[in-house]
């Protein structure tokens, strides 16, 4: 495939071409968002570059200035400002930029850790932005580049290259080890970005100054992607309270390291109250092929559910189920509060699980999915007809997705 196209190319150049409000594009370290935005504007500045930065911190006057905004054009430019939630005033600063110069320029904000919780001081920014969260690759990606249509959000079904699965279940889907295809890059990438994240972003970002113990919670979660997190348990094996383990362990999700999907009940408050499942973003560095197949398809769901959200298709919430007997089944796709489809996940084919049917009919779910990471692909559509549970490849389940 051409590494240099993504989807969120489609997505920001449809939102510069029909919205005044400013872009946020959030995502992981490494995911692509420079080298995409950039794609996009007409002029690039860096918090992390001194020049820019004195730029940033003299006002908007000075970045209007700089780049000819207070120039009439004939287009208006696009221009982006990168990890500027580092600014501690940099909500101050969009704000003043885009009241005053929103129908003269157009406006891009990236940043490694999540915008809409880093908020740091000045008014809010309601109204005056669109909230776009980056993924890494993942399999319907590398078929289609495309926003997909709004009335049926999932695609046709459509066979991907038996080298793409093989690199995204291999090295995983951060673009460079992905298209680069090479263990001994993607080990000593994987391990780079790990670190970096650790004693750079957390540092940064959180201030927070236990970073030796932040590296061992990172090396146990690694260990336990897919699984139930007990702050109790880890808080003991880290030496420190439940409380700090739960502050830690948020803030590598605000930062990326991870992700939780939590239980899903009609009642919100009692879903809070039960244990996350936690799982990382990277399924290249989960040893275990079952833990591993989980976490592919937990991936390529919140990126779904998450960029279906974002370009208003709806409200979409990726969860699980358990009930007290301890049945469960891996994930469920709610769209508008109400369950859209409930996927188990498997390593190669195997019998339906019984936990299917039976939470499909206690909480109504139009489709049930078993999916098989090891199954060939079948050109059908997953969801052409609801029913009963079904075991669907997941290389024809994963290419319906975005």
């Amino acid at each position: 495939m051409d590494g240099s196209k993504r989807i969120y190319d489609a997505i920001l150049e449809e939102h510069l071409g029909l919205y005044r409000q400013m872009a946020f594009v959030s995502g992981p370290r490494q995911v692509g968002k420079t080298t995409t935005c950039r794609m996009q504007s007409d002029a690039y500045v860096n918090w992390d570059d001194v020049d820019d930065r004195e730029k940033i911190m003299s006002g908007p006057r000075a970045i209007a200035a700089s780049y000819g905004i207070d120039r009439m054009k004939s287009k208006a430019p696009v221009i982006v400002f990168d990890e500027l939630h580092k600014f501690p005033r940099w909500k101050s600063f969009l704000k003043g930029f885009f009241d005053v110069y929103s129908e003269r320029a157009r406006t891009i904000v990236t940043g490694s850790s999540r915008l809409d919780v880093y908020k740091r001081g000045g008014d809010s920014l309601m109204g005056r932005y669109f909230y776009y969260r980056m993924h890494p690759f993942t399999l319907a990606e590398t078929i289609r580049q495309s926003i997909p249509d709004p009335k049926t959000i999932v695609r046709p079904p459509q066979k991907a290259k038996q080298t793409e699965f093989d690199s995204l279940w291999r090295h995983g889907g951060f673009p460079e080890p992905f298209l680069k295809r090479d263990d001994r890059f993607t080990r000593r990438w994987t391990s780079l970005r790990r670190e970096q994240i650790i004693r750079e972003d957390i540092r940064d970002l959180t201030g927070i100054a236990q970073l030796d113990q932040i590296e061992v919670l990172a090396r146990i979660l690694s260990t336990r992607s897919s699984c139930q997190l007990v702050y109790s348990n880890l808080a003991r094996e880290l030496r420190t309270s439940d409380v700090t383990t739960k502050n830690w362990t948020e803030s590598l999700c605000s930062l990326h390291f991870g992700f939780f999907v939590r239980p899903w009940f009609k009642n919100v408050a009692r879903s809070l109250r039960k244990e996350p499942k936690w799982f990382l973003r990277d399924w290249s560095e989960v040893t275990d092929a079952g833990q591993k197949a989980e976490t592919f398809v937990a991936c390529h769901l919140l990126k779904a559910v998450e960029n279906w959200t974002d370009l208003g298709f709806g409200k979409f919430q990726l969860c699980y189920l358990r009930d007290k007997e301890k049945r469960e089944v891996d994930f469920v796709v709610i769209r508008d509060e109400e369950p859209w489809f409930i996927i188990e996940v498997k390593m190669s084919d195997e019998p339906l699980s019984p936990s299917l049917g039976y939470f499909q009919n206690q909480i109504r779910a139009p489709f049930a999915f078993q999916v098989s990471i090891d199954d060939e692909y079948v050109d059908a559509n997953c969801f052409e007809n609801p029913g009963s549970p079904i075991k669907v490849p997941a290389s024809t389940f994963l290419s319906q997705l975005l």
